[in-house]
Formats: C-alpha cells, sequence, structure tokens
C-alpha cells in the first residue's frame, strides 16, 4: 500500500494539483473538491501552517542607513536644476539618507519561506498585485492558531451528480 494516494495522475500532475488546492486553501480558508483529494492536502496545508508557527518570531530588527528619493507633499519626487561644468542644465532627483529598521530572518525561518515558496504557487489579486502567502501564513494564519493543533477540517458533502465521486469541503478552522 503506497504512502500517498496516486489520485489517477502522473507524479508531477498529482503535485502541481495539490500545491494548487495547499494554495487556494491558504488564500480562501476554503476549498470545495473530491475526498480523497482532501485527505491528501490536510496533512500538507498543517505541515506549512505547523512550520509558521514555530518560525513566525525567529528574526532580528536591524538598523540600516537607506538613501531615498525625497518626496514633497503630494508624494511626488523633489527635483532640482544642476548646470554642468560645460554649461548642460539638467533636473536631478534630491536624495535623502534615513536610517531605516528592517527585520533580517534567522537560517531557520529562511529555510521555512523557501520550503513554503517551493509548496505554494504565486496567486495575483484583481489589479495584478502579487499577494505573498508566505507573508499571511508567518503574519496572519500562524498567531490565530498558534494555542492550538488542528488546523483544518474535512466535512463531507453528498456525492457528486455528475460521476458520484464522494465531495468534501477543506477549511481552516
Amino acid at each position: 500500500m503506497p504512502g500517498t494516494r496516486k489520485l489517477s495522475r502522473t507524479t508531477s500532475h498529482r503535485k502541481a494539483m495539490l500545491n494548487n488546492l495547499v494554495t487556494s486553501l491558504i488564500l480562501n480558508g476554503r476549498v470545495e473538491t473530491t475526498l480523497a483529494k482532501a485527505k491528501e492536502v490536510k496533512p500538507l496545508a498543517d505541515s506549512l501552517i505547523d512550520l509558521a508557527i514555530k518560525e513566525k518570531d525567529n528574526f532580528e530588527t536591524k538598523e540600516k542607513i537607506v538613501s531615498r528619493a525625497k518626496l514633497d507633499k503630494n508624494g511626488k519626487k523633489v527635483k532640482e536644476t544642476k548646470t554642468s561644468k560645460n554649461g548642460n542644465k539638467y533636473e536631478v532627483i534630491v536624495r535623502e539618507v534615513v536610517k531605516e529598521e528592517v527585520k533580517v530572518d534567522s537560517a531557520s525561518k529562511l529555510a521555512a519561506r523557501r520550503k513554503m515558496f517551493k509548496t505554494l504557487n504565486k496567486v495575483s489579486d484583481s489589479k495584478g498585485n502579487t499577494i505573498d502567502l508566505t507573508e499571511k501564513l508567518f503574519n496572519e494564519i500562524a498567531p490565530k492558531y498558534e494555542a492550538k493543533g488542528g488546523y483544518t477540517r474535512i466535512t463531507k458533502l453528498v456525492a457528486r451528480h455528475g460521476d458520484g465521486a464522494d465531495m468534501a469541503i477543506i477549511e481552516l478552522i
């Protein structure tokens, strides 16, 4: 007996499908799928949430000196006119030096983030902006489930009308 269900798919297709399901589950909080797929997605999602809980506070805050463009009250870059040695005039963006606090991940959190990147797919919202699901795991989901285990629930539904497949909803509790 194999350790995982093959779901009548090749290995690459099965992995891609399960990664898509885990990504949808993390993004939306619930997914309706067949019972066999839900049972395969549950340990993947639970392991990612476990990893996020374990590593969520594992970073250092460092002060960094950054040079950036100076902005006016409307948020536009401030420009000034300069004259070169040969008399040509040109506009230069005014820069300012600022001290800024930056979060630096520890080695184990970085490894956890890379494992999440391997499992989760890139997702964009309706405006085309990329949604960072690893940050969602670390900042939203991990604090929510920190005190308890059992992060997902599978609820059985009635069989699908067309082929009679057992259907289920897998959701974050």
